[in-house]
């Protein structure tokens, strides 16, 4: 994997997002965004997936996180890919705790396949984050939960999505954050009038409000 994308906190550091970009994307593609959102004191971390052929795009090489086969729901999915994907991503986490920042003051977050990502990487940490932001995307490997989950259940989950998503389908979202709020008791789905496979000032105005009271109850004792 290339050198994820690093914004440093502005004054001391005592929070970090680590946020995957969609397929095709590098960590480029959200930095500056998101920087624009986060408080001063969170480390910003984009990594870029690695470049790898994929299926569902006739076999050509991008940055994946793992093999999409398909976006239909129920249909085949790349399970190592998914899970080496997730041991990078729990790399990542521990790297920042190591560094004294502790889980619950670390925001997992992603678009699409990114943001999938997110959410499994969230749901199958041993340690309780402050939150996840998981926008225009689904819950890969459905079917592992809620056994596959290890981490609290009140991890506090963000899913947004907007009504006129022709990649990955509005059903798909709405679907998986049903069945996110089947076995997490803090899940939010956010739908977004008119938004395709995109974001919208609303929506990171929505994921900044969510990183900043999720950092507010990790300081409170929640999550602890």
């Amino acid at each position: 994997m290339s050198a994820p994308v690093i914004i440093e906190a502005t004054v001391k550091q005592t929070a970090t997002l680590i946020f995957m970009h969609g397929l095709g994307d590098t960590g480029h593609g959200w930095s500056s965004a998101l920087a624009a959102i986060r408080p001063p004191f969170m480390k910003v971390i984009c990594p870029t997936a690695p470049t790898q052929p994929v299926s569902l795009n006739a076999g050509f090489r991008m940055p994946s996180w793992f093999d999409l086969k398909t976006l239909d729901i129920g249909g085949p999915e790349d399970e190592p890919g998914i899970q080496t994907a997730r041991d990078n991503v729990h790399g990542l986490i521990h790297k920042e705790v190591s560094a004294g920042i502790p889980a619950n003051r670390i925001v997992l977050g992603g678009f699409s396949q990114g943001g999938a990502l997110a959410l499994y990487s969230a749901l199958t940490y041993d340690q309780p984050l402050a939150g996840v932001v998981a926008l225009s995307c689904w819950l890969p490997l459905h079917k592992q939960f809620p056994g596959a989950k290890v981490n609290s259940d009140d991890v506090p989950i963000f899913q947004a999505h907007g009504d006129y998503d022709p990649v990955v389908p509005y059903k798909f979202g709405q679907l998986s954050a049903s069945m996110l709020k089947s076995f997490m008791k803090n899940v939010t789905f956010k739908t977004y009038n008119g938004l395709s496979h995109s974001s919208s000032d609303d929506e990171m105005d929505d994921v900044k409000n969510f990183i900043t009271l999720s950092l507010l109850f990790s300081v409170s004792g929640h999550n602890q």
